[in-house]
């Protein structure tokens, strides 16, 4: 299972959601399950987060 807050943690090179959204992307193609544990902190974030970052995953 994927859990946000790991990709987070792994990667604390990000600096924008749109990068946020392509490691999740690239993420996707190893595991199989996602969980949305923690909200982005990234200026950018925007309102619908997490249905963008669920459909990156999908």
């Amino acid at each position: 299972m994927l859990n946000l807050s790991e990709v987070l943690i792994q990667n604390p090179q990000l600096e924008t959601f749109d990068e946020l959204l392509q490691i999740v992307k690239e993420r996707s193609k190893t595991e199989i399950f996602f969980s949305i544990d923690v909200k982005p902190s990234y200026y950018d974030t925007p309102d619908n987060w997490e249905d963008r970052l669920e459909a990156m995953f999908t």
